[in-house]
């Protein structure tokens, strides 16, 4: 076999990251103590990550930095600071959640290869030419998808001169990724920007199905899916694991590669996986891989089982064979601590110096001597140096322009001006000619320099007067088209009968009604959205799935952006209207009014805003219900999702209960227990939003009675309107409810 496979490796700090380059990985992926998506991990400084990335590159592995969390407006100087910096430091590609973050890095700083994170939720054909036509340079795709789906995605991407990456190894989600709220409703702790508190993990009240951790997960193992990943196209098999440590990343990783050798040489598969039972582990699942989505994809206890299966392997029953099987595991944990500490010692990120000797007189050229321990050279302008009055080449001229030689992979020492006369000058273009020229030396990349945005125009509002929107699921609402003047968005479902016209003619009889696309939509339900699409015609849409997105745009439909794609800047719209002719976008309700108000609007976009909603904690492909109430079928099957409408409710150790919800035709999801309501957002930004919503489906509504849909569009019309009544009609009418969101913010 001749294609590369490439072995992406996790390092949560600078031993991991060591652990994983001796052990075999073909690249790591490693993140600073600011805008990663892992806030747990020990994380690295940026001196750390040079010195990593020179290490590294001996080894002929790459680095990619995690920037994969959604940015704050008041974040962007400090994020173009640091991208500043990185376009000078050899790293091979970053990894991007935020949109924005496209638009910054395609426009200034297109020497940065872009990774777009697992946290986009990819598992769709048209999400990978979104991704492409913004500039992403490889897609991570979603956990939850088959090899079928994988294998076709992947041919998809290379088409478009993308590579994918599927996670093999390490901790699942129970919730799609990027799609996730439920740290962020329970404890102000968002997964969408590293802080997830895993409430999956959490111990609830015991169902009835007998279960304590319902929502947790196995381990994922692809580890003798390795042929079928091959077959499939994928160019990248990663790990995961940024808050383990070195042993735990160096036996993964070693695993692993003996694997992949093993198959690149032999084409077979090695049979033994009992290292991987050595290190941190919750049993192990390739069920999403495989499409059996069965309840042995749950393992009732969150914490290392890896002492259990010690035991399970030994058949250990009896006290003196448990603690034998105990003692021989962590033995062998002993001795892998042992083994990666001897490995790594030799292992440095430590620069190496560089010093530099300044020299020069009237009348000849300023020199520069450079010494490092692998090089030594003269660098000369190209001009001679004269006397001055004025403007000198002293020390502190020549320090404010060669500092930036901090952020190579060397240690600056102390300049040298000893032959180096007083009260002489140069044409200062010379001495940033001479740095670099010293870069490109030293690294063999062009310097490239430091870019200022250009402040945004903060655009007017497309409406001068904020306007009213609802969202209706069920042909029965459709009477308030008759009551109101508001635009009437209809709730598409994420799975679809194939071929089924149901949909289609809903919108054909109802032209007033605005097309409302999930987030999710995979494998023929995508198909089926697009053929929709194509059958009504339009003219407008709502979209939380970029692929939608990215066929309305080829097909001149205008869209918005719904509010799960999780926009939280200007860059972000700017991204989605310049690459995708977006005409608006719903701002995120993670973030808080103050974090809204500097958003700038471009020309010609609406932004719109949800007031009323249920809260979405988590969506799943897995079944909530297994675990809960019990299920009797042995796995989900193809007709699940189109039939299912369960409903129960879990509950956590401290009381409080969750709305688990299964709508037709969609996947299991969690819903807070309040509703969000958010009246102060109308006092506070109507001079900002052109659009206020509200969802009228009853989704999340658990066993909560149904509030008069009529009265509740009456009374929110009346809040834009002014009336001071209103609000109060309305929180007595929404009795459990927050906007706590809205309060505390990213």
């Amino acid at each position: 076999m001749k294609r590369k496979i490439e072995l992406l490796a996790p390092g949560g700090d600078v031993d991991a990251i060591k652990a994983a380059i001796i052990a075999g990985a073909n690249a790591v992926y490693c993140g600073l103590d600011t805008f990663n998506a892992r806030n747990r991990a020990a994380n690295l400084s940026f001196d750390d990550l040079i010195g990593v990335i020179a290490l590294a590159h001996q080894y002929q592995c790459e680095v990619f930095l995690t920037m994969n969390i959604v940015i704050l407006e008041n974040e962007v100087p400090t994020l173009v600071k640091l991208l500043n910096q990185l376009v000078n430091t050899g790293i091979d590609g970053i990894i991007v959640q935020d949109l924005g973050l496209f638009n910054l890095v395609s426009k200034h700083f297109p020497s940065l290869a872009i990774h777009a994170s697992t946290q986009l939720t990819t598992h769709n054909e048209g999400q990978i030419g979104f991704l492409a036509t913004i500039g992403a340079t490889r897609v991570n795709l979603s956990r939850e998808l088959n090899l079928g789906e994988i294998k076709s995605l992947t041919t998809v991407a290379h088409d478009h001169g993308v590579l994918t990456e599927v996670f093999v190894h390490g901790a699942l989600c129970i919730a799609f990724s990027g799609q996730c709220y439920s740290s962020s409703v329970s404890v102000g702790n968002s997964g969408n920007r590293g802080r997830c508190s895993q409430a999956c993990r959490d111990e609830y009240e015991i169902t009835a199905a007998g279960n304590k951790f319902p929502l947790n997960l196995k381990d994922n193992s692809a580890y003798f899916d390795l042929p079928e990943l091959v077959d499939a196209g994928v160019d990248s098999l990663k790990i995961e694991g940024r808050i383990k440590g070195a042993q735990y990343v160096h036996t993964v990783v070693d695993t692993w590669r003996k694997q992949i050798d093993q198959f690149v040489d032999t084409g077979k598969l090695l049979a033994d996986d009992s290292n991987l039972y050595k290190v941190f582990n919750r049993d192990f699942t390739n069920s999403f891989l495989k499409g059996n989505l069965t309840k042995d994809m749950f393992i009732d206890n969150p914490r290392d089982n890896s002492f259990k299966h010690a035991n399970d392997v030994s058949n250990a029953i009896s006290v003196v064979q448990i603690q034998e099987a105990q003692h021989t595991l962590s033995t062998a944990k002993d001795a892998i601590v042992e083994l990666v500490a001897e490995k790594i010692n030799h292992l440095s990120i430590a620069k190496p110096s560089l010093n530099l000797a300044f020299a020069g007189k009237a009348g000849q050229t300023l020199s520069i001597t450079v010494t490092t321990p692998e090089q030594h050279f003269v660098l000369e302008s190209s001009s001679a140096l004269t006397q001055a009055t004025e403007s000198f080449i002293d020390e502190a001229a020549i320090e404010k322009r060669f500092k930036t030689l901090k952020s190579t992979g060397y240690s600056l020492q102390p300049f040298n001006f000893d032959n180096l006369d007083t009260d002489l000058t140069l044409p200062f273009s010379q001495l940033t000619q001479l740095k670099n020229q010293l870069l490109l030396q030293l690294t063999q990349r062009e310097y490239i320099g430091a870019v200022t945005l250009p402040k945004l125009i903060k655009h007017p509002k497309v409406t001068e007067t904020p306007t009213l929107s609802l969202l209706i699921s069920d042909e029965k609402d459709i009477h308030l088209c008759d009551v109101t003047d508001a635009d009437i968005y209809f709730k598409l479902p994420e799975s679809f009968k194939k071929n089924d016209n149901k949909y289609i003619d809903i919108f054909l009889r109802n032209p007033r009604l605005i097309p409302w696309f999930p987030a999710v939509l995979i494998g023929k339900d995508y198909t089926e959205a697009v053929r929709l699409l194509e059958a009504v015609k339009p003219a407008r849409i709502v979209s939380n799935n970029t692929g939608v997105a990215f066929k309305a745009c080829e097909m001149g439909i205008e869209w918005i952006a719904g509010p799960f794609l999780n926009t939280t800047n200007s860059y972000a719209l700017l991204t989605l209207q310049e690459h995708l002719y977006c005409a608006g976008a719903f701002i995120s309700n993670e973030i808080n009014r103050n974090q809204i108000r500097n958003i700038a609007r471009p020309k010609n976009f609406k932004l719109l805003y949800s007031i009323y909603h249920p809260i979405l904690m988590m969506t799943s492909r897995q079944c909530f219900f297994q675990q809960t109430v019990g299920c009797n079928k042995p796995s989900i099957e193809d007709g699940c999702m189109l039939k299912c409408e369960k409903a129960t409710t879990i509950t956590n150790v401290k009381g409080i209960s969750f709305a688990v919800d299964k709508q037709k035709g969609g996947y299991p999801s969690i819903y807070n227990h309040e509703q969000f309501l958010n009246i102060e957002a109308v006092e506070d930004l109507s001079h900002l939003f052109d659009e206020f919503f509200i969802d009228l489906t009853n989704i999340g509504s658990g066993s909560k009675a149904e509030i008069d849909k009529l009265q509740l569009v009456n009374h929110f019309e009346n809040v834009l309107k002014g009336v001071s009544e209103a609000k109060v009609q309305l929180n007595q009418l929404v009795t459990v409810s927050t906007n706590a969101q809205y309060q505390q913010g990213l």
